[in-house]
């Protein structure tokens, strides 16, 4: 039984209405830069709204999923109540007073600096002081899953830890480590500036540190996802998980090796050396690992259940399977988005093919492929999962659900493959206008023309989505059952110990940071005169 129904649903509801808003703004973004609008005659208006889509997507709607989820995970894995109930309120009210606060100067046209800030552009303090309270909030939350864990293998010494538990502490240990170079940037470097006690600022070091946080982050949006393939996925399609184990390594492979290589988004600065572009171009190929583990592990638990259910030969098994069941949908179609987006960042990881196409249109294919496509379309299939739990209530209408997890899927396609070609062509990203009139620039105006469409079938998949979620607030009372978390095929009675914590591996997680960043940051203090000139944007100032 989940005790913390009101708290959950709070996160997941608070989630999904600043998805909806920055959803709407997004494609409002693409319609006024696209040949069906004319010129934008404000572009400012423009960089307001790029601001708050990505803030929203970026910081606040993904870290409230990771957070709800979390706390379900604890109570329905460990099967007793939430350790600190209180303190998890209040870093949900952190999260939301931060969004607030930082959402009223972008929204004033005082902070119009993007989420990943660009110094030596400085926005209003109160931008700032909102994300850093946002990121404290989730902190409350990364502590309560550690203590939880904690309590939990006090009680059972010397059994496993439920894998969905372990799962959901490594994306919190590995979201807690990641924000401490965005914070450092934000307290040490920016907010001085910010609040007027400096007029300069170190620009190269600010976006080393903010490289910290900027890939790594996308792994602890990557988190739910995961956990669903290998906790909730088998057991909804009728089978069994291949291997607890190969799921265990996969989650510590992330806490590794997700974090020391935000380098590669400075492949084009040079304040950081061409040796240590390169160590991280290869400890980003190595990010691929889990990736691969994932993929056979939940094709293998995809097998079973096909075979299960009848299938016979070689590729019988796929016929076999629960097409109709949306959760079946959702992580195929994530795959298939994992797939493009991930053979794209194999282009950007590279140093030598990522200055074809840095700050074009391709990067936001590309991360808009990952992120909106692979990832959010299994936060909807989180949600359909756990809503009669949450509710109490039957969540029906499965044939909306099928529509939507299709517009979502075909939506994202349409949206973003343009975004990669019009980027090969040249296209940069995040200008608030083209003169699509010039000979050089009018052979993109089509496939610009093609993603706006792709935008608004991603506008009517969301509207789907919250259709079925209200109507299962009013559904008729039903109970659900005990919720369950897949199976593995074989259950582990007793797992290695460095499969059952993470202290080894945040002892390496640190030490490759360490290895990776280190270096770069002490040089950058030890040079003098790197500081320059703020520009503050608006009346920031």
């Amino acid at each position: 039984m989940l005790n913390s129904k009101r708290l959950v649903l709070a996160h997941f509801w608070l989630a999904f209405i600043v998805f909806g808003i920055a959803l709407l703004l997004g494609e409002w973004q693409m319609f006024v830069r696209s040949p069906l609008n004319p010129w934008i005659s404000n572009s400012e208006l423009y960089y307001r709204s790029v601001t708050a889509h990505g803030s929203a997507m970026g910081y606040v709607f993904p870290t409230l999923i990771a957070m709800g989820f979390g706390y379900a995970i604890t109570e329905f894995a460990l099967k007793k109540p939430l350790i600190g109930g209180r303190w998890a309120w209040a870093g949900l009210a952190l999260v939301a007073v931060g969004a607030v606060t930082a959402m009223i100067p972008v929204s004033l046209g005082l902070a119009s600096i993007l989420y990943t800030f660009y110094p030596p552009m400085i926005g209003n303090p109160f931008y700032y002081i909102g994300v850093v309270l946002v990121v404290v909030g989730s902190w409350i939350w990364v502590a309560l899953m550690s203590i939880n864990m904690a309590a939990w293998k006090r009680e059972n010494p010397g059994k496993p830890v439920p894998l969905a538990m372990f799962a959901n502490v490594a994306g919190a240990y590995l979201w807690g480590w990641t924000a401490v170079g965005a914070a450092i940037e934000v307290i040490v470097l920016i907010l001085p500036v910010a609040l007027g006690l400096k007029i300069t600022i170190d620009a190269g070091l600010s976006r080393v540190f903010f490289s910290w946080t900027l890939h790594a982050i996308v792994y602890f949006w990557l988190m739910p996802t995961y956990i669903a393939y290998y906790t909730i996925f088998p057991r909804a399609i009728g089978g069994r998980l291949y291997s607890d184990a190969m799921a265990r390594i996969a989650f510590i492979l992330f806490v590794v090796v997700a974090m020391p290589i935000g380098v590669h988004h400075l492949f084009a600065d040079p304040q950081v050396g061409a040796g240590f572009k390169f160590i991280q171009s290869v400890f980003t190929a190595m990010v691929a690992l889990p990736t691969l583990v994932t993929i056979f592990t939940i094709c293998a638990s995809a097998e079973l259940a096909g075979r299960l259910r009848g299938g016979k030969g070689p590729f019988g098994w796929v016929a076999a399977l629960p097409w109709d069941n949306p959760m079946m949908l959702a992580v195929t179609f994530s795959f298939v988005m994992l797939g493009f987006g991930g053979a794209g960042g194999l282009i950007n990881m590279s140093y030598q093919l990522d200055a074809s196409i840095h700050n074009t249109q391709w990067i936001t294919g590309h991360f808009h492929l990952i992120f909106a496509g692979a990832i959010v379309i299994m936060y909807f299939a989180i949600a359909y999962d756990l809503w009669p739990h949450l509710t109490g209530r039957a969540l029906n209408g499965v044939r909306l659900m099928k529509a939507q997890l299709w517009l979502w899927f075909v939506g994202m396609i349409v949206t973003t493959f343009p975004w990669h070609y019009v980027g090969i062509l040249g296209m940069p990203r995040r200008m608030a206008s083209y003169d699509y009139a010039d000979p050089a620039i009018a052979p993109q105006a089509l496939s610009v023309s093609i993603s706006v469409f792709g935008g608004l079938l991603l506008v009517v998949s969301a509207g789907l989505f919250f259709a079925v979620l209200i109507r299962g607030h009013r559904a008729a009372q039903a109970d659900p059952g005990e919720y369950r978390f897949s199976v593995a095929v074989h259950e582990p009675v007793r797992v290695p110990v460095a499969l059952n914590g993470f202290a080894l591996w945040l002892t390496l997680m640190i030490a490759l940071t360490a290895i990776n960043y280190g270096y770069p940051i002490v040089q950058l203090l030890a040079l003098k005169g790197n500081a320059v000139p703020a520009v503050y944007v608006g009346a920031a100032r």
